[in-house]
Formats: structure tokens, C-alpha cells, sequence
């Protein structure tokens, strides 16, 4: 089953471009039938390995699955699954459904070859979750790279100039290779140490937990791979790529870069930089804590100054990174449980408000706040739900966002009350540059005449909204669903 987590995305892409040409209707049936089988196959993992009882056939793992690839290098196809890989797997599921189903109102031209670049994009996200020799890991950690690369390009936001496109999807490239280059030499120093000690070639994650290195060696291998993660979250000052990106691509590229990337780079810290490397990591902490702090509040006034709705959401998202980051390095129990709940529900609140976003666009065909004003009373549904996703992402009591913020704080406080004290002082930030959104937006005079432009909402476009806030409520008031598939990856 874990091998048709990555068969499916990648046949459905296949699919999607030969069968495209014949016309839109043949690329949304594929890419539509890709996706919900993937949903399913999260379904059935859950219903197997996490919903009746808890079994693991190795110390860490509920399935494996192990092909040999090139075994003169010890470089196997190795996959394997646990609790915190299944609720990222399980997110990407429903992220990748409704980017598809977003996609039937923006995306007009080349069909196929669009969701081809998707679904290969979900083909390695996918990987990237499941891979375990770290080999691998770097092969599907490229994939899901490139065609990012190609959305950027030709389905930008049609406001920019194509030569701004590029520029944009340049910029985004070369941040990532160069990253991507500097974890490449952290895998290979770490496949080197375990043959200089063992005379074995391995790439396998399972080995090296338990390998010795020595210090000097672990703290290099170790930024390595902490350069590599920050850049894609993405923490300050490496976060140059990511409001571009935003701002000049289409509203589904731009929220799977944020509900999809920006939880691998997370889930990446997780999985090995606070696993392999416990000492060095544990060491840096404090460093850690000033780049989470100068990114919080970095974020939160970039928010508050900019004009444009969509890098008004980035800076959010930076934000937010910076407070997740803290709390992963806060190294106990209650802080992973925070971080992992965090990840989940900013992916969620975030891509909603990228959507409504994009349905606010289509309506009243600017982003630029100061062009809006008084839609309240203009448009049903948009105005209720953006304020409720709003107040959602400020951990509003009843969603999934203040059960994650309330276990992460508790995790900070546990590691520091004064960095805690900081933090709390910080949601202030968040409340202020939320409020002045909304008024901006939604309330006093109506700046333009838009009765006349603007539709209301079809029943596809709320009922995407309405899950996303129906899942949300659900998770915030039972997420023992969320905390009992990660216990055992967490203790």
C-alpha cells in the first residue's frame, strides 16, 4: 500500500498530459481520479494501522516497504511509515483535492500539462514523506522542486510580466539547489562516517540513529541539513524567495506551496534534525530561538505594512514559521505535540484564505487592499467565512489552531518563561495586523461600485470553504484523532 502512495500521483500525471490533449474534460478526470484515490488510500492507512490498534513491525515503524536499488552503495528503495508521516501524508491528501478542485475556476489553458505539473509535485512531496534511505529522500526532495518551477512560469498571475514570471520562479530555484546542494554534502559526509566505522555503504535512516559521530563532524552535518529545512519553511534571512513567490504565481500554486512545502521542510526538522543529531541540535537552541524571534516579529510587522492581500498572507506564514520553529527546538513532549498540531492547522486555515483570496479576485479583480472597502454588505458568505478563517489563525478557542498554539506554549514555557512571555507578547502583532485587514476590507464606505460585478459564491466554492472550516471546528474540538496517531512517533 505505501508503494501506491507514489504509484498513483505519478501514473495520474502520466495520464493527465497524454490524455489532456484530447480536451480539459480528460486532464480534470484524471487529475480528480488521482487525488481521491490518494484520499483513499489515507483513509484505508488509518483504518488499518491507527484506528483499530497500534502495532509497529520495527521500533519506529507501522510499514515498510524494502526494494533493493543499488546495492553496491547499500541504496535501497525503503519506505517506511509511522504516525507523524501519516498525518503529513494524510494533509497532502486533502490539500492536493482541493487544489485540484480550485483549479476548474483559474487554470484555462494547457490543462494537462498544469495537472501534470501537480500531481508530479504531490509524486514527490509523497516521497519525501515515505523515504528512508536518505538517498532517496534527496531524489524525491528534487522532484517536488521542479515543477513548482514550471507553475510559476506559465501560470503565473497574469498582472506580472512574463519576464517577472521567470525572474521569480529563478529566484525560487536557485534558493532551492543551492540548499538543496548543501544537504546533498551533509548525506554523503553521514553515509561516509558510518562506512569509515563499519566498512558497510548505507543510506538507510535506521542505521544512522544509533551510528556515533563524532562532534565536530555532527555539527556540520547537522547545519546541513538545518540550512537546507530553512530554507523552505522559510525563516529569516532566508525567506527571499518565498513573498515573490506568492504574489507572482497562481492562487493554487500559491497555497501548495504553503499547505504542501512549507510542512515538509517542518516535518523535515522533526524527522531527522531533532532524531539524528540530538546533541549538536539541543546545543543550538539558543541560536534557534533568536533566528524563530527575529522571523515572528519580522513577519508580523511585514504583514501589518504591506498593501497586496496575497504577501499580506506570506508575511503571516513567516510568521507563523518562526513560532513552530521555536517550538520544535523547545525539545520535549508537549512542544512536538504542539509543533505537529500547529503545522496541521496553519496548513488548513492558511490555503483557506488563499482561497477565498482567490474567489475575493475574481470578483473584484484586485488584491491591492486600499482598492477595497465595505464588501460586507456586498458579497454573501466571503466576508463571514474570511473573518472566521482570520480569527481561526489568531487561535481562536474552538478551532484546531488553539489547541496547537496551548500545547506549544506550554512546551515553551516548559523550556523557557521568559521566551514564553516573548511569544505571548508576539500574538499581539497577529491581532493588530488581522483587525486592520478586515476593516480594510469589509467595512466602512464602499470604496468601488462592485454590486454589479460581484456574483455570489456556487455551490463547489462553498462547500470547499465550508469544509475546510468544518474540519477545523472538528479537529479543535475532539483532536485526540490527531494526538493519538502521533503518540507513538512522538514518545
Amino acid at each position: 500500500m505505501l508503494s501506491l502512495f507514489l504509484i498513483v500521483p505519478f501514473v495520474g500525471s502520466v495520464c493527465c498530459w497524454f490524455f489532456g490533449r484530447q480536451g480539459y474534460k480528460f486532464a480534470r478526470f484524471f487529475a480528480i481520479l488521482a487525488v481521491m484515490c490518494i484520499v483513499l488510500l489515507s483513509i484505508l492507512i488509518w483504518l488499518k494501522d491507527f484506528y483499530h490498534h497500534e502495532r509497529c513491525y520495527h521500533i519506529y515503524w507501522y510499514d515498510e516497504l524494502i526494494i533493493p536499488w543499488i546495492p553496491q552503495l547499500g541504496i535501497e528503495l525503503h519506505l517506511a511509515l509511522d504516525g507523524l508521516s501519516f498525518m503529513m501524508i494524510a494533509l497532502t491528501s486533502v490539500l492536493s483535492l482541493i487544489a485540484v478542485l480550485c483549479s476548474f475556476y483559474q487554470i484555462k489553458n494547457n490543462e494537462g500539462l498544469f495537472y501534470f505539473n501537480l500531481l508530479f509535485m504531490v509524486f514527490g512531496i509523497m516521497g519525501v514523506l515515505l523515504s528512508i534511505d536518505l538517498f532517496l529522500f534527496f531524489c524525491f526532495w528534487e522532484i517536488m522542486v521542479l515543477p513548482m518551477y514550471f507553475l510559476i512560469i506559465f501560470w503565473g498571475n497574469p498582472q506580472y510580466t512574463e519576464k517577472q514570471k521567470i525572474y521569480t520562479a529563478n529566484k525560487f530555484l536557485i534558493y532551492t539547489q543551492v540548499s538543496s546542494i548543501v544537504m546533498l554534502f551533509s548525506i554523503l559526509l553521514l553515509s561516509f562516517n558510518y562506512y569509515y566505522q563499519t566498512a558497510i555503504w548505507t543510506f538507510d535512516y535506521n542505521c544512522f540513529i544509533n551510528n556515533s559521530i563524532p562532534l565536530p563532524l555532527e555539527y556540520i552535518i547537522m547545519l546541513g541539513f538545518f540550512i537546507a529545512f530553512a530554507v523552505k519553511m522559510p525563516i529569516v534571512p532566508f525567506h527571499g524567495w518565498f513573498v515573490n513567490c506568492h504574489s507572482q504565481s497562481c492562487i493554487d500554486g500559491s497555497f501548495d506551496v504553503l499547505g504542501m512545502l512549507i510542512k515538509v521542510a517542518a516535518y523535515g526538522l522533526l524527522r531527522f534534525n531533532m532524531h539524528l543529531f540530538q546533541h549538536t541540535s539541543h546545543n543550538l537552541h539558543l541560536i534557534v530561538f533568536f533566528l524563530g524571534i527575529i522571523t515572528i516579529f519580522y513577519g508580523a510587522w511585514m504583514a501589518f505594512c504591506e498593501l497586496n492581500l496575497k504577501k499580506i498572507i506570506a508575511y503571516s506564514s513567516i510568521s507563523h514559521m518562526g513560532f513552530i520553529l521555536i517550538t520544535i527546538y523547545c525539545n520535549n513532549i508537549f512542544s512536538y505535540y504542539g509543533a505537529i498540531i500547529q503545522i496541521i492547522a496553519s496548513s488548513f486555515t492558511t490555503s483557506a484564505l488563499f482561497i477565498l483570496l482567490s474567489q475575493l479576485y475574481r470578483r473584484t479583480h484586485t488584491n491591492i487592499i486600499t482598492n477595497l472597502g465595505g464588501l460586507y454588505a456586498t458579497i454573501k458568505w466571503i466576508p463571514g467565512f474570511f473573518l472566521f478563517f482570520l480569527f481561526a489563525n489568531l487561535n481562536l478557542p474552538g478551532t484546531i489552531n488553539f489547541v496547537g498554539e496551548i500545547m506549544a506554549l506550554i512546551g515553551i514555557f516548559i523550556q523557557s518563561p521568559y521566551l514564553g512571555c516573548i511569544l505571548v507578547f508576539s500574538l499581539l502583532f497577529s491581532v493588530i495586523y488581522s483587525l486592520y485587514i478586515t476593516h480594510k476590507i469589509f467595512y466602512g464606505p464602499l470604496k468601488n461600485n462592485f454590486t454589479m460585478t460581484c456574483k455570489q459564491i456556487d455551490f463547489l466554492e462553498f462547500f470547499m470553504i465550508l469544509f475546510f472550516m468544518l474540519i477545523t471546528l472538528i479537529l479543535g474540538i475532539y483532536p485526540n484523532n490527531i494526538l493519538q496517531v502521533i503518540r507513538l512517533s512522538i514518545t
